[in-house]
C-alpha cells in the first residue's frame, strides 16, 4: 500500500489497517518459530508499512500534508 491509498482512508480505516498488519506480523513470527516460514522480507515489509500508516497518523495528528490526501 503506498502513501497516496493511506492518505485517502479515514483514520478509522488506517487503524484498523495497523491492528491487521500487527497481527500478521505475530502470525509471521509465530511461523517463523515453528520453522514454516523463510521469508524475513516479507516481515520487514510489514513493519515498514506499519511505520507508514503511523506517519500518515500523526501527520493528521498535527495537521501536516492535508493537501496531499484530497483528491484532485
Amino acid at each position: 500500500m503506498n502513501l497516496g491509498e493511506i492518505r485517502s482512508k479515514s483514520r478509522h480505516e488506517i487503524l484498523d489497517e495497523v491492528k491487521a498488519c500487527k497481527r500478521e506480523l505475530l502470525n509471521i513470527s509465530f511461523q517463523w518459530q515453528e520453522g514454516e516460514t523463510r521469508n524475513p522480507a516479507r516481515k520487514k515489509g510489514i513493519r515498514r508499512e506499519i511505520a507508514r500508516m503511523k506517519t500518515v497518523l500523526r501527520e493528521m495528528d498535527f495537521g501536516i500534508n492535508k493537501h496531499l490526501g484530497a483528491k484532485e
